[in-house]
């Protein structure tokens, strides 16, 4: 595990543990809020062994406990937008640089986000759908009331997990089926799954992503 500070993001990355010929697949891992480029890396054991994994950590400080996040909140679903747009441009160019840095296949790169970071994987897709082949989003929402103008039409045919908790108590399970119905709208291959957890990724929901991504891994 290296660490890295000369990309618009700090971050981690983990080199495939098995390697083959070309470019391997990779997975791009964002923390939720009050947490950092370590939290989702503990999962990196249980994917499969050919990714290439970049964490990346949020940009600002998180002033009501430690570790970072990508935005304040006004209320849940509507973000600080000043610094939604500041984490979302430095996110995109980090995505960008990274292409270039560790020679990303644009036709696997995964993105894994939580939360926060789930809510920022859903931004990047639906304004610049290049630089994922497939999300999964954990306990997040699409992020409407942010002024941005999403690129729907991108999406037809990407595919998506989405993942929550019936009992999240931070973002309610409403907000998983509102992006459910967005994309399935716009023409997305959503596959949405609803777990007896609260705001969290259980082993189930773990195993259900590691499931769901590994056929998408082969060229």
């Amino acid at each position: 595990m290296k660490p890295s500070h000369d990309l618009a993001l700090f971050h981690k990355f983990l080199r495939p543990r098995r390697t083959a010929a070309g470019k391997p697949p990779a997975l791009i891992l964002l923390h939720g809020r009050g947490a950092d480029e370590e939290d989702l890396l503990g999962l990196s054991e249980y994917f499969d062994d050919r990714l290439l994994i970049l964490s990346p950590r949020a940009p600002f400080p998180f002033t009501l406990g430690a570790g970072y996040t990508w935005y304040d909140l006004e209320e849940i679903g509507k973000p600080d937008r000043a610094m939604f747009h500041e984490s979302y441009g430095r996110l995109r160019t980090f995505l960008a640089e990274a292409r270039e840095r560790y020679g990303l296949d644009p036709g696997r790169t995964f993105c894994c986000g939580f939360s926060m970071g789930s809510i920022m994987a859903f931004a990047i897709a639906l304004t610049e759908a290049d630089l994922f082949s497939g999300v999964m989003a954990s306990s997040g929402y699409v992020p409407e009331d942010t002024g941005m103008e999403f690129r729907w039409e991108w999406v037809k045919g990407k595919p998506f997990f989405i993942a929550h908790g019936i009992y999240d108590p931070v973002i309610p399970y409403a907000y998983s089926r509102r992006a459910k119905e967005l994309l399935e709208s716009h023409g997305a291959l959503v596959t949405h799954r609803e777990y007896d957890m609260g705001h969290q990724i259980n082993e189930e929901s773990l195993n259900d992503m590691i499931a769901w991504m590994s056929p998408r891994l082969d060229p």
